[in-house]
């Protein structure tokens, strides 16, 4: 196969393609043990294993995808072959993992280039060139870095066929190597997918770790962007400069950024999604952050702080704030094992319906806004408040109603409760001081073996210690 070149890729010579092809010293891969977390894969794909006896499972790491002409997307593996191999780089790109029907698991990987007579990916191929892109690890450092067997790319379309089960939807090219249509595929690979999101609900201690990791790393990218309000107040994309500040703190510790970053000033705080990021910011207004680290072994934090510009409340602002919190008070008071996933949510709305009615903005009482057949207070809380957490922000997406939104919570289970208030700027029905308010509040928490323990306590929540805390970092 051709290198991937581009368009104004100066011409080789086979004088400089000789010359490319000699006088390289050997270059090891710098001393390693196995890929993080590596005591926990076997279970893992054994567990995977059982719920298919005899089948051959497929899970892709996943392929590049282009942002512009010939510059791809900074890749990640997918949750579930980084879940199951512990490799997390953006070496990955186009590996899939193998589990045999007897139960053996196999990995396919392009081996790092060769270099001699005739070879000039590692020089010339812009997506896969050791000069390009970096290092891969050849077949055996792969498998000591795994304890999988592990075995050349190619030997792929060998292997998987029509009854091949695969997670779908990865790696168009691997899809195509059952020769099934996918229609004929979708039930039994959907069965793959929730099966794999439902093994990963409950972490063990290991993930936890990472996770507080992560938690712990964003609690610090907070504090950076405080500290940098000065400085953004004076910019007229004084969003942009915030998320920038945070970002550079989820690179240097991790990864990166789990999702893109929310910096949300104002108004721009009723709409859930805001990652524009291009506003001012406002000093008589609020700040709504909404950011995780994701560490290098790709598990993720999630956290919402709001806070005063200024770095004082408004009488408004505080009355909507302190509304939120003890809405999250309530959520996270529900948060033990053998709750119902739901009842958080159901606790924090209640709240949430009360302070609604007691305001005047709801004409009817909570008891009926809160009635399925009503449900007139979404107006202005919009969504859940909350879902679970680990390799993806959104965890184990793919698991069935049952056992998620309708399961009941275990020890080890990692969820955000984040209630929030999204009062719209052109909303009739509230008073004109409460227009343009948005205000969420999101923390991490892990289920324990009698109640849950919150991994985020360290930033502060409650209208005086937020105040406090921004009054300290800047001086």
């Amino acid at each position: 196969m051709p290198p991937n070149t581009g368009s104004h890729d100066l011409p080789v010579s086979p004088a400089l393609d000789a010359f490319m092809g000699t006088a390289w010293a050997p270059t090891p891969l710098p001393a390693s043990d196995r890929a993080p977390g590596h005591h926990a894969m076997p279970a893992r794909r054994a567990a995977l294993a059982a719920a298919f006896p005899g089948e051959r499972l497929v899970v892709p790491a996943g392929q590049l995808k282009v942002r512009s002409n010939d510059c791809d997307y900074r890749f990640r593996p997918h949750s579930a072959y980084a879940w199951l191999t512990g490799l997390t780089g953006e070496e990955q790109v186009g590996h899939v993992l193998v589990i045999e029907p007897d139960g053996e698991a196999v990995l396919h990987v392009r081996p790092r280039s060769p270099r001699g007579a005739g070879s000039s990916e590692f020089y010339r191929d812009r997506r896969y060139g050791e000069f390009w892109v970096g290092r891969r690890p050849d077949l055996a450092e792969a498998e000591q870095l795994t304890g999988i067997r592990t075995v050349h790319l190619d030997e792929l379309a060998k292997t998987v066929g029509p009854s091949a089960r695969v997670l779908s939807g990865v790696d168009p090219a691997v899809d195509a190597l059952t020769g099934r249509p996918a229609a004929d595929r979708a039930e039994g690979d959907a069965r793959l997918a929730a099966a794999l999101s439902e093994l990963r609900l409950v972490k063990d201690a290991w993930e936890v770790g990472q996770l507080q990791l992560a938690v712990d790393h964003t609690a610090a990218g907070f504090e950076d962007v405080v500290r940098a309000l000065p400085a953004a107040l004076r910019h007229r994309r004084g969003e942009r400069w915030l998320e920038g500040t945070f970002e550079r703190r989820a690179r240097l510790e991790g990864n990166g950024p789990g999702y893109e970053t929310i910096v949300a000033s104002g108004a721009h705080a009723c709409v859930l999604h805001w990652i524009r990021n291009d506003g001012p910011l406002d000093p008589d207004r609020l700040l709504l952050l909404d950011a995780g680290v994701e560490t290098d072994t790709l598990y993720t934090a999630d956290i919402t702080r709001t806070l005063p510009l200024s770095g004082t409340f408004t009488s408004a602002q505080r009355d909507v704030y302190e509304l939120v919190l003890a809405a999250q008070e309530a959520g996270i008071a529900a948060v033990r094992p053998g709750a119902s996933f739901r009842d958080f949510h159901r606790e924090a709305m209640r709240v949430i319906a009360e302070g609604l009615a007691e305001w005047g903005v709801l004409k009817v009482p909570a008891e009926e806004a809160l009635r399925p057949e009503s449900g007139l207070y979404r107006r202005y809380t919009l969504c859940s408040s909350g879902h679970m957490l680990g390799l993806d922000v959104h965890d184990c997406a793919k698991a069935r109603t049952e056992t998620y939104l309708d399961g009941r919570l275990e020890e080890g289970h990692v969820l955000t409760v984040e209630p929030g208030l999204y009062l719209q700027p052109d909303d009739e029905t509230l008073p004109p001081e409460l227009r343009g308010i948005g205000v969420r509040i999101e923390d991490d928490l892990v289920v324990t073996a009698d109640g849950a323990r919150l991994m985020s306590g360290a930033l502060p929540r409650t209208v005086a210690g937020i105040e406090e805390w921004m009054g300290t970092l800047l001086g």
